[in-house]
């Protein structure tokens, strides 16, 4: 069996019950068998070689060999050393190019990097020499720092013009990885796998320990790479395959070796930072409209159901779960794209990705699993999606992992029917009249715009398909927008239970808009 070929970092834990997770921003820029690969597979099936005998074998924390001057640098000197682009690997043969990443600071765990070239892996050496050291940071020439190795890398290319080579990939720590497309800011981050996210019994981290990087062509479209990754629990070999564009996209390939019972194992996790938008009752002293670089996440179900459920900054850890078998898609997504909306020059939040994920071998059931955590600010990233398998991978066992994730502006090319475009909520309460409403009763207005609404005139009879588990919801309503769309208006009496909120618009007895879902905590206000 041969598979096809088709800054912001965080460092995060569960702490006495709570979940730690610190992002900083860098201003530089199902159980398978054995698998018998093509000789042109040689490095992979190398990886997966490497990455089964780990398995086999009790887990080893990596050595610490980094200097100790590198260890205690802090953040403001770990900013003043910074990759000098004129040595930047493959630049002048190749559209695509390299910089590495200096060990230090929060990365304490350096990765081995390899070049392969002429089919052939060579070790792709540390050098000081390819780094300025400036400020505070000087006085690390002073020091010996050989085998501190690389932290990570980065890749360019020509990607908003053909005059400057774009960054537009970065692999920097654990199994973190980020993509821009055309004319996008870095936002959400990817990573390579979650173990056990929210758990009470704490988080694990898997981590990249080294990589292979063929060496792209002068005429190369795409970039091919291998990693090797390790955990107390698993580990894994994984191929990438990126093409950067207007959506950049990358083919993950991977085999995971269990060393111990995986309770939960996320595949294709997505991680990103909601603080307040349109429908939060709490929200800082702040100018800015709105702070998030994700507002929901959408879902292309198996059976062809697409769902939007907003995102929220809750009061407590919240955890949702959507049951699904073979999904179609699912993904973080940056629907308000107008400037307008946010008001930040510096984080530029209209231009953070939308992030989407395909599956390219049918996943069978599970879900897709949400994850909301508190969070005060922005510096924290707080939201992680990922696809959960209803089949247990325990010790002993191998998974084969494969599937695309891409970034877009929009909504994915198969989306065609009408979409949320906004959701507000308030006291139900009708100024001036005490008794218009019960104590606690919530007013909901849910916006919806594009796709199939476009083609419907305002006086077709659309209907509104609504129901909720938990809660009364009480006159139920749509009405055509005078700007183009629907909306949907429902007050909701809600019990001393989280009330889960479903609602689509119908016409002739078929869906024309996705699929909207909210629950409401009676904690909340």
């Amino acid at each position: 069996m041969r598979f096809s070929r088709v800054c912001r970092w965080q460092v995060g834990n569960w702490q006495a019950g709570k979940w730690i997770a610190s992002k900083w921003i860098v201003a530089l820029g199902c159980a398978v068998a054995s698998t018998a690969y093509a000789d042109d597979d040689k490095h992979f099936s190398a990886v997966i070689e490497r990455a089964q005998q780990l398995a086999e074998a009790p887990y080893q924390t990596p050595e610490e060999t980094l200097p100790e001057v590198l260890r205690e640098l802090n953040y403001d000197t770990y900013r003043q050393i910074r990759f000098d682009p004129d040595h930047a690997y493959w630049r002048n043969e190749s559209p695509f190019s390299l910089q590495l990443f200096h060990s230090g600071f929060l990365f304490q765990t350096p990765v081995a990097l390899n070049v392969i070239e002429n089919d052939t892996a060579s070790p792709l050496p540390f050098s000081a020499e390819d780094y300025s050291y400036d400020g505070n940071a000087e006085k690390l020439k002073e020091h010996d720092l050989s085998g501190s190795d690389h932290a990570g890398f980065r890749l360019h290319y020509p990607l908003n013009n053909e005059e400057y080579a774009d960054e537009f990939a970065v692999f920097l720590g654990a199994s973190y990885f980020r993509i821009v497309g055309r004319d996008q800011a870095y936002g959400l981050s990817t990573r390579g796998l979650a173990i056990d996210t929210a758990s009470p019994e704490g988080e694990e981290f898997p981590a990249f320990r080294e990589f292979w990087l063929y060496k792209p062509s002068a005429d190369a479209k795409q970039i091919e790479l291998l990693a090797l990754m390790d955990s107390p629990s698993v580990s894994g070999a994984y191929r990438f395959i990126i093409e950067p564009g207007e959506k950049t996209q990358v083919e993950v390939e991977a085999e995971l070796f269990a060393r111990e019972d995986i309770a939960k194992l996320g595949v294709a996790p997505l991680t990103s930072m909601f603080t307040y938008g349109e429908a939060s009752r709490e929200r800082p002293d702040d100018f800015r409209p709105q702070v998030h670089d994700s507002d929901g996440l959408l879902m292309h179900t198996g059976s062809d159901e697409w769902i939007w459920r907003p995102l929220t900054n809750p009061e407590q850890l919240r955890t949702s779960t959507f049951a699904d078998s073979s999904p179609q898609g699912f993904g973080l997504m940056q629907r308000e794209r107008d400037f307008n909306r946010y008001l930040d020059i510096e984080a530029q939040y209209h231009r953070r990705p939308s992030q989407w994920v395909v599956p390219l071998d049918a996943w069978g059931p599970g879900h897709v699993e949400l994850v909301e955590i508190p969070t005060p600010d922005e510096t924290h990233d707080n939201i992680v999606a990922y696809w959960v398998a209803d089949d247990a991978l325990n010790a002993g066992e191998s998974r084969r992992l494969h599937y695309l994730t891409h970034t877009l502006n929009t909504q994915p090319e198969e989306h065609h029917l009408g979409r949320v475009i906004r959701t507000r909520h308030g006291s139900a309460g009708v100024p001036g009249q005490e008794d218009s409403a019960a104590p606690g009763e919530r007013q909901f207005i849910v916006d919806f715009q594009g796709g199939a609404l476009e083609d419907i005139a305002a006086d077709q009879p659309v209907e509104l398909d609504i129901s909720t588990h938990q809660g009364e919801v009480k006159l139920p309503q749509v009405t055509a927008l005078p700007i183009g769309g629907w909306r949907a208006s429902f007050r909701l009496s809600a019990s001393d239970q989280p009330s889960d909120v479903r609602l689509r618009l119908m016409l002739n007895d078929e869906p024309v808009s996705e699929t909207w879902n909210y629950v409401w905590y009676p904690d909340a206000g």
